[in-house]
Formats: C-alpha cells, structure tokens, sequence
C-alpha cells in the first residue's frame, strides 16, 4: 500500500506543477488582452509583453542592484534567526522571564517598525548600516515571537524525563526543546526573511541606498511603469526561490525531527 501511494505522488505532482503553469499562462493571457483592448491604461499597467521588453533592457543594472538588496537581506536574516532564536529559547523556557518580558516582546513586535526609521537614518546615517539593521529588527520579533510560543507549549513530560536521565542544560535544548519546536523555527525563518528583506527595501527607498528599492523608486517617480513591473518581479521572484529554499529545508530537518 505504501509504495503504491509512492508511485503515484510523482503523476500527481506532475499535473499540479502543469496546472499551476496553466494558471500562470492563462493569467498572463488574459492581462495581456486586456492592456491590448485599451481596458487597462498601459501608463500605469503594462503589458506582460512589455514588461518582459524591460527585464532584457533593465540588464545587468538591475542584477546587480537585486545583489546588493540580497546581501544586505542576507546579513539581516543571519542576525534576525540567530538572535531571535537565542531570544525565544532562552525567554520562552524560563518562566519568570517569560511572565516579565512577554508584555514587552509583543509591544515591540505590534509597533509599525516604519517609526523608529528616522531615528536609525539619524544615527546610523546613509549607507548599508541603516538598511542591515532596519531589516534585522523587523525579522526580529516573528522569529523570538514563534519560538518563544513554541518552547511555551512543549509538552513538559519531555523535560521532565530528560532531566530525570540526567541531561545536562545543553543536551536539553538541543534533544528534547529544538526537535520539537522545529516547525514553528521554520516558520518564524520564512517569516523572517520576507520581513528582513522588506525592511531592506524600505531604507533602500526611502533612505536613498543603493539597491534594489532605490532603483524601484527611481522607476516610480519617473512614470517607467514596464521598468516598475519587471524590477517587482525579479525582487518577487527571488523571495519566491528562497522560500521554496526554506521549504527544502524543512523538509530535511522534519527527518531530524523524527
């Protein structure tokens, strides 16, 4: 029964990918019908036709400014996941911080981060300090949020045994807590880096750095409406890659799990 049930998750699989790229294609279809019919005002929506025109004249400007969006993303999410995670271990597993902190946690986290950007442009200046930081505190909080929920919710009677066989501090969190919290770490990771790179954005915007958001900006305020869409999908599209990057991964680690 179970290598019949293997054998047919590849067909399966098959026709959801087919369909899921027919959906594309029709979507695609239609949008461009409707630009060309003159329903949808091309200043403003595109063509898909000519947005992809502007994916092959945009070059590689536009290449290299997604690379600089994504280092800088990337040293953000590092410091998010390595902190948030530090920080929802270690408060969520030991209550009286837990009961101290919580209230505090979950103000920062509901505070629109947008807010303190002023001050971080004020005192980190332009540059790529003001965007790595910015994108770090905004991935911040859903990471130490899920993980400190998660080691909450860990059935006691699994630490109880631990401790009661002797595991050390150590061997505590790594065989009995991260095990058992690793969905809720996945899910604060895809969270986080859609966030850091967000923030990323957003000082790239608005802050004037250079970057991809700096160059979407540019776009905007110069009515380039196919350059606009075509920097929006190369940006899309790498969030895309590494969230199914991410999916990977999880995958991998629920064997760890088990």
């Amino acid at each position: 029964m179970a290598s019949s049930m293997a054998a047919s998750r590849p067909p399966l699989q098959r026709r959801v990918r087919a369909l899921q790229l027919a959906t594309v294609g029709v979507a695609l279809a239609v949008w461009e019908t409707a630009v060309r019919a003159g329903w949808i005002d091309p200043l403003f929506v595109p063509a898909p036709s000519a947005v992809g025109a502007a994916l092959g004249t945009m070059g590689d400007t536009a290449l290299v400014a997604l690379g600089e969006t994504l280092s800088k993303t990337a040293i953000a999410y590092v410091l998010s996941v390595a902190l948030g995670l530090a920080a929802g271990l270690v408060v969520g597993s030991v209550r009286l911080l837990r009961e101290v902190l919580n209230p505090f946690v979950m103000a920062l986290y509901s505070l629109p981060k947008i807010l303190v950007l002023p001050w971080i442009v004020l005192l980190l200046g332009y540059g790529t300090a003001p965007a790595i930081f910015y994108g770090t505190i905004h991935g911040l909080f859903p990471v130490t949020v899920l993980v400190m929920g998660a080691v909450r919710d860990v059935d006691r009677t699994l630490v109880t045994v631990a401790r009661a066989y002797g595991a050390t501090t150590w061997q505590l969190y790594w065989k009995v807590l991260l095990p058992a919290i690793v969905p809720s770490v996945v899910a604060g990771m895809r969270l986080g880096i859609v966030f850091c790179l967000l923030g990323v954005l957003v000082v790239e915007m608005f802050a004037g750095v250079r970057g991809m958001g700096y160059v979407m900006s540019s776009f905007a305020n110069g009515f380039r409406a196919p350059e606009l869409f075509a920097a929006t999908a190369l940006v899309s599209a790498a969030s895309i890659a590494i969230v199914l990057v991410l999916d990977h991964v999880n995958e991998r680690l629920s064997h760890w799990r088990g």
